[in-house]
């Protein structure tokens, strides 16, 4: 940018200062998306239709006649005028009308972008997911492809009416938008397919940022009060891990997401879950769930043996869906009393695992800062809710979130 008293010419007019900022703009969009642009801009200027390819060469060609015309030392001819010679000289230009730079903008917006959501489109996608590889492959990154599904969509279409169905696509526009770091990328590539590019992620951090993703959205849709379990389904592809090549994972997110479907594995909220722990069990004798210990052999007139103030039981029933965080680095550094850190095994809505060697020396309600994958680090107020013997002798300790 000139700095003041360099004695750089301003733009003679409004016009050719928005079409000097066309020229700078259109050579940082990939060919195809200038193609798209371009073929509305001389659609709307010049009242001619030509296809992207050939929006592409007219444009070149207004380019270098512009350089031309400079490198013979003729008098500077504003980007507008060389725009009508080049288009009157192939005999397509009938009724010139410049746009204003609004008009430009939402140009540009609409050739990269869904209409319904705001997300990116499919052309984006393929684009970002090219650039996104190589930039993992040169750097030695991972980057995640994740292909979501809205499922039930159809079914709201036929029984609620589509303005209902665009509404919980735009609920999950809206969610996508709150809940993924400002470094991911969410498109629209489908009628109820969406994609995701999560830049420097591992399969268990793009499965623990999808669930959170999924479980948001549930909340989000559920004042619409649908008698339809509406969710998100989703598969997950990681480079180098499931292939080097963009199809590849593509395929192989595909390949989950259908898979997970097909097992019901999903279930929308509100139904009770049975599971005990799925992705982390304990092993060896220790593995059994604990009981408190039986009262003393009855007696004439005995009380029975005190409860203990912590239950050392599994809960019975799960209000919230429990994300296993195991393989993962998630860890507690607790701050009143006893052990200073703990490693976090599951996190949940209501609570969250923790596993400790020493649980007694933590008081009943304390507080801690929980350090999870794709989270920021966030400081919480827990309270005891169960312990149980685990594996290595230590302890897994059940705390729930104190508002």
């Amino acid at each position: 940018m000139p700095e003041p008293g360099e004695g750089s010419q301003l733009p003679s007019s409004f016009e050719e200062s928005f079409l000097d900022l066309l020229a700078e703009t259109l050579e940082g969009l990939e060919e195809p998306v200038r193609g798209t642009f371009l073929r509305q801009f001389f659609r709307t200027v010049a009242q001619v239709d030509l296809t992207e390819s050939q929006s592409n060469e007219y444009w070149q060609t207004i380019l270098k006649r512009r350089r031309e015309l400079l490198e013979r030392g003729a008098k500077p001819l504003s980007l507008a005028a060389i725009i009508v010679d080049v288009l009157t000289s192939t005999k397509f230009l009938r009724l010139p009308v410049l746009i204003d730079y609004n008009e430009f903008k939402k140009l540009q917006i609409n050739a990269a972008t869904d209409a319904l959501t705001g997300l990116y489109n499919r052309r984006l996608f393929d684009e970002y997911c090219d650039k996104e590889l190589n930039r993992a492959k040169r750097y030695g990154h991972q980057l995640a492809v994740v292909i979501l599904d809205l499922r039930k969509l159809k079914e709201v279409n036929d029984r609620h009416g589509h303005l209902r169905g665009d509404q919980i696509l735009q609920v999950a526009t809206r969610t996508l938008r709150t809940t993924l770091r400002s470094s991911d990328f969410a498109f629209r590539i489908g009628g109820d397919e969406f994609a995701l590019l999560l830049p420097q992620t591992d399969s268990d951090q793009a499965i623990t940022l999808c669930r959170r993703v999924r479980s948001q959205y549930e909340a989000e849709v559920a004042p619409l009060k649908l008698d339809i379990g509406v969710t998100l389904d989703f598969g997950v592809a990681v480079y180098p891990e499931d292939g080097e090549k963009k199809e590849d994972l593509i395929s192989a997110a595909d390949k989950r997401l259908y898979q997970l479907k097909a097992e019901g594995r999903f279930e929308p909220r509100g139904v009770e879950e049975a599971r005990v722990e799925r992705e982390v069990k304990p092993t060896g004798p220790s593995a059994a769930v604990p009981t408190p210990a039986p009262a003393p052999p009855a007696q004439p007139k005995a009380q029975p043996a005190p409860r203990p103030s912590i239950p050392i039981s599994r809960p019975e029933q799960r209000k919230w869906e429990r994300v296993s965080l195991a393989g993962t680095k998630a860890y507690a550094v607790l701050s009143d009393g006893g052990p200073k850190t703990a490693r976090v095994i599951d996190l949940s809505y209501g609570g969250v695992s923790l596993l400790l060697d020493k649980p007694n020396e933590i008081p009943a309600q304390f507080n801690a800062v929980l350090h999870v994958p794709i989270l920021p680090p966030v400081r919480v107020l827990l309270r005891k809710a169960y312990m149980m013997q685990w594996e290595g002798g230590r302890t897994r300790v059940g705390c729930s979130f104190v508002s």
